[in-house]
């Protein structure tokens, strides 16, 4: 007698349940990731706003690209600037701005659209590429004052007063007697008598052997001769009060 074997229906095994909506993405999907890349934009974006914002209003960093604030800055030093500060004394280190000159506001447009518009985009951020060009100096006398050079121990004078310069990386020679304003072979310290027109500043650099600045022009020249250029106190950024970079550079500013 043969075993009966009895047939087993299958039946269906139900969907797992889901507690998504018929209107949700599960993770991964694009609708999510275009979200993600969103919300990442508008954080560059308000980062971005941010840092434009402190670097327009309450500081701003530069990098020092030549040898003429040696030994105070050094090339490749990089500074922080109090664009808060508003007041200019003798001694300040201060960045300012210009053009193609120190008497023109901006730079000459490019032959190049993409530079010209690289410019303009790193004006309005606070970082990059300019219309502006920026230089750091030292204030040595304010409008109204009256700068020459030498005294008897080789000195700018600011109205009659000699001034000391310890910060001075270079200088030209000074002899006196052999090299000096007196005779026939004038020094390259020495100085005409120069007015500071009111509302400007006359700058140097402290490495006075390796900087065009104010004096630039009236090296060597005595009498009253008018050679200097100036820096009006509306293009001053502000002074500079640190130095963040390199990590051995560090530090306050001396005056």
């Amino acid at each position: 007698m043969s075993a009966y074997r009895g047939v087993v229906s299958e039946r269906s095994t139900p969907p797992p349940s889901s507690d998504a909506s018929p209107d949700e993405e599960p993770s991964g999907t694009p609708r999510t990731r275009s979200s993600g890349h969103l919300r990442t934009l508008a954080e560059f974006v308000i980062a971005l706003t941010v840092l434009a914002l402190i670097q327009g209003f309450v500081v701003k960093a530069y990098q020092i690209p030549s040898a003429s604030m040696e030994q105070t800055l050094e090339t490749g030093d990089r500074i922080l600037v109090n664009r808060l500060d508003s007041s200019i004394e003798r001694g300040d280190v201060v960045v300012f701005e210009h053009g193609d000159t120190w008497d023109t506001t901006h730079k000459s447009p490019s032959d190049n659209p993409l530079i010209n518009a690289a410019r303009f985009v790193g004006s309005v951020v606070g970082f990059g590429p300019s219309t502006r060009a920026y230089t750091v100096k030292r204030v040595i006398a304010t409008g109204g004052e009256t700068v020459s050079c030498c005294d008897d121990q080789g000195r700018i004078t600011i109205d009659g007063v000699g001034l000391d310069e310890d910060y001075l990386g270079s200088n030209f020679g000074w002899d006196p007697g052999t090299n000096d304003c007196s005779g026939t072979a004038v020094s390259m310290r020495c100085l005409p008598e120069i007015v500071v027109p009111e509302g400007s500043l006359f700058v140097l650099g402290d490495n006075r052997t390796n900087s065009a600045d104010s004096a630039v022009s009236c090296r060597g020249r005595v009498g009253t001769e008018e050679c200097a250029r100036f820096v009006r106190e509306s293009q001053v950024v502000g002074p500079v009060i640190a130095r963040f970079w390199p990590p051995s550079h560090i530090g306050g500013i001396p005056r």
